[in-house]
C-alpha cells in the first residue's frame, strides 16, 4: 500500500474480530514506531502491549460514560498503551528548548500516528483513545512516576470497514503568507 493509501483508508475501528495479531506481525509494526520521527531522535514512547482479557477489561472501565471505545478495547486481541518518559523530549541541558515545554505528548502523537499507518498497511485497525481515567490505568499497569500514559488503542482485525467522514476542504486550513486572523 502506498503512503496515502493508507492516510486516506485508516479509520476509527471500533469492532474487531477476534483472531489473534501474528507475532510477526506485531514485530513488523513495532519496527515502524521505531522509525518515526522525534525530538533530536529522543525517541520518549514507550508502548504496553496488553493481552489479558481481565486486564483488558480493566482498562476498557478507565474510559467512563458510554463511549464506543470502551467495548472495542475489552474486545480487541490487543490494546496498546502509549507513553512517553517524561524530561526527554523537547529539552536543552535540561530546561525545556522552547515555550511549549515537554515535547513528549508531539513525540508520542508521531509514534501513534505512525502506528496507526503501518496498522492499516498491515491490515490492522486502531482507534485512538484519550479520553480516560490516566491515573487508573497508570496504576493498573504499574506505570512509573517519570512515564505519562498519553493514548491507548485497540489492535485488531476489523470486523467491518467504514466509510470515510467528511473531510475539510484544504482552502479551510491553509493560509499563505499571514494567517487571516478571526474567521467564522
Amino acid at each position: 500500500m502506498d503512503c496515502l493509501s493508507a492516510i486516506k483508508g485508516r479509520r476509527s475501528v471500533r469492532k474487531y474480530r477476534s483472531d489473534p495479531v501474528p507475532e510477526e506481525t506485531f514485530q513488523a509494526l513495532m519496527e515502524s514506531v521505531r522509525w518515526a520521527p522525534s525530538w533530536a531522535n529522543t525517541q520518549c514512547w514507550e508502548i504496553i502491549a496488553v493481552d489479558d482479557a481481565r486486564t483488558k477489561a480493566e482498562l476498557a472501565l478507565t474510559l467512563g460514560g458510554p463511549n464506543p471505545a470502551a467495548s472495542a478495547l475489552a474486545e480487541a486481541p490487543l490494546v496498546l498503551v502509549l507513553c512517553g518518559r517524561k524530561g526527554v523530549s523537547g529539552l536543552r541541558r535540561g530546561e525545556p528548548a522552547t515555550d511549549k515545554g515537554d515535547w513528549l505528548m508531539f513525540d508520542v502523537g508521531l509514534a501513534t500516528q505512525t502506528l496507526c499507518l503501518a496498522a492499516r498497511d498491515l491490515g490492522l485497525g486502531t482507534v485512538i483513545v484519550g479520553l480516560f481515567d490516566h491515573r487508573k490505568v497508570a496504576e493498573a499497569l504499574g506505570v512509573p512516576p517519570e512515564v505519562e500514559v498519553v493514548a491507548m488503542t485497540p489492535l485488531g482485525y476489523p470486523a467491518e470497514e467504514e466509510g470515510a467522514p467528511r473531510r475539510k476542504d484544504v482552502s479551510e486550513f491553509v493560509f499563505f503568507g499571514r494567517h487571516p486572523g478571526k474567521r467564522p
